[in-house]
């Protein structure tokens, strides 16, 4: 069959997905670079790895599930945390060179929640811009695989009840029909659906509302992380990350007074799961405080251990080595998605998922640092090659297109982003959701993002409890939510 295995979203999870399903052919569409540019090449945190002396995968899955507060899937993450050597090994064999100390071992680094150092890098907190590198190079060397950029898959083709196509538009707004033998959504997460992000524009959950639209199921979509310290740039939008890694490294959390933030609230102080920091950053603000991350006593060359860190701040003006950074919570990435199975299938015959528009369960209500590239490549590798040895039926049945729906105008985005930043934030109440639900029915234009987000306050409203990243602050009163917080 020349029908191509046709991969929408051309980061982390489409390339290594793209590459193991050889020798397919395989069709990889990128909406493209600039604003555009995968999360996956933002990513400064490293890949967690059970590989140092004392380590074992056991303990990596253990740490997976405090995390994520035990609503994880558990044979999803041992199965992931025992793939973890091999995929180190695998992405070694596709050039990626990760950091190694003076012996030739890989040089460990521990981020918050991490019982031990397992966290491997390359180029220090480069690290996703160098696996994005080396794999989009092995695609576009690789016969099977055609990359296409620039590009927006806005529709899906249903031949009976499954998915064989795509329709897809250029910057010129020219459509084009593609035939598929099966469908991978790889689109990423919604973190640019909020006011303040981690995440690039183009992270904006349109790959999550196309399988919506096809009928997929969703699941625990009120799950949603707020990484604890981006750079604090007034009025930004889109805001540079500050690796939990300079936290492992020795750097901590003050508030304007100079006190540590972290102090009393967890035993484990500044690297306490990122859902805990988060909060505590987030009442301080609320508070009309500034948070700062002094990591003036962390050793070594920035230049090398962390240059995307040192380059960002001194865009802004701050000199990271001199003086304390200016940090908040920014929304970093979505726990819930398209509900999946281990195989990447969704409840839409011919339609995958894979990383973070995808859930499997392995993360629970709070991913744990470092697992999402992980979760990534491991995934990627087992879908590409089950769809290369997966047999496709001839197509039958009436074709029809399901399309993801028109777009919000900018202004009524900014407008959707600030109400998720409020509502659905760190901290949440019922109250605030079932307004912001309200306003969303009410007072924004109909557009996919605003059907995204109604779904996402629709399950934050309906979990009255507080579990990992979701804290209702009506579930418990509030003189005790920090110390609770804690034992999450």
């Amino acid at each position: 069959m020349d029908e191509p295995i046709v991969i929408v979203g051309a980061g982390i999870a489409g390339l290594t997905t793209a590459l193991a399903a050889a020798p397919a052919p395989v069709l990889l569409l990128n909406r493209g670079s600039g604003q555009h540019r995968p999360a996956s090449a933002m990513a400064q945190g490293g890949i967690a790895a059970a590989v140092g002396s004392g380590d074992a995968p056991r303990a990596h899955a253990h740490d997976t599930r405090v995390a994520g507060a035990f609503h994880n899937d558990a044979a999803v993450v041992n199965w992931l945390c025992a793939q973890a050597p091999a995929t180190i090994g695998w992405l070694e064999r596709q050039g990626v060179a990760f950091d190694r100390d003076a012996d030739g071992n890989l040089q460990l680094g521990r981020e918050g929640g991490h019982g031990v150092a397992r966290i491997v890098h390359a180029g220090g907190d480069a690290t996703g811009a160098r696996l994005m590198q080396a794999l989009r190079w092995r695609a576009q060397a690789s016969a099977h695989v055609r990359c296409c950029d620039g590009v927006d898959v806005d529709a899906l083709l249903l031949r009976g009840d499954g998915v064989r196509g795509v329709r897809v538009r250029d910057a010129s707004g020219t459509a084009c029909e593609i035939a598929a033998r099966a469908v991978v959504l790889a689109t990423g997460g919604i973190g640019a659906l909020f006011a303040r992000t981690s995440n690039p524009p183009g992270t904006d959950g349109a790959g999550l509302a196309l399988g919506m639209a096809a009928g997929a199921r969703t699941r625990d979509l009120e799950f949603v992380q707020f990484h604890p310290t981006a750079l604090d740039v007034p009025d930004a939008h889109c805001l540079p990350l500050v690796t939990e890694a300079l936290r492992g490294a020795g750097a901590r959390l003050l508030d304007a007074q100079g006190r540590y933030l972290m102090d009393g609230i967890d035993a484990r102080g500044d690297l306490a799961p990122r859902d805990i920091v988060s909060r505590a950053v987030w009442r301080v603000q609320r508070e009309g405080r500034q948070v700062l991350l002094d990591a003036r006593e962390v050793s070594g060359e920035w230049s090398q251990r962390f240059p995307t860190v040192l380059a960002a701040c001194l865009a802004q003006g701050i000199d990271p080595r001199q003086q304390p950074i200016p940090v908040t919570p920014a929304a970093h990435f979505h726990m819930g998605g398209l509900a999946v199975d281990l195989h990447g299938n969704t409840s839409v015959p011919g339609l995958y998922a894979v990383g973070e528009v995808a859930c499997n369960g392995v993360h629970g209500a709070n991913r744990l640092a470092s697992n999402s590239l992980l979760e990534g490549v491991a995934c990627g590798r087992r879908l590409g090659a089950a769809l290369a040895m997966r047999e496709v039926p001839a197509a039958q049945g009436t074709a029809r297109w399901v399309e993801r729906g028109s777009s919000l105008p900018d202004a009524a985005c900014g407008r959707l982003r600030q109400l998720l930043w409020n509502a659905a934030g760190p901290v949440r109440t019922g109250a605030h959701l079932h307004e912001a639900l309200q306003e969303c029915r009410d007072g924004l234009d109909e557009g996919w993002q605003s059907t995204l987000a109604m779904a996402l306050l629709a399950a934050a409203r309906d979990r009255v409890g507080s579990l990992g990243a979701h804290w209702r602050e009506d579930d418990i009163p509030q003189t005790v939510a920090l110390r609770i917080a804690g034992g999450a």
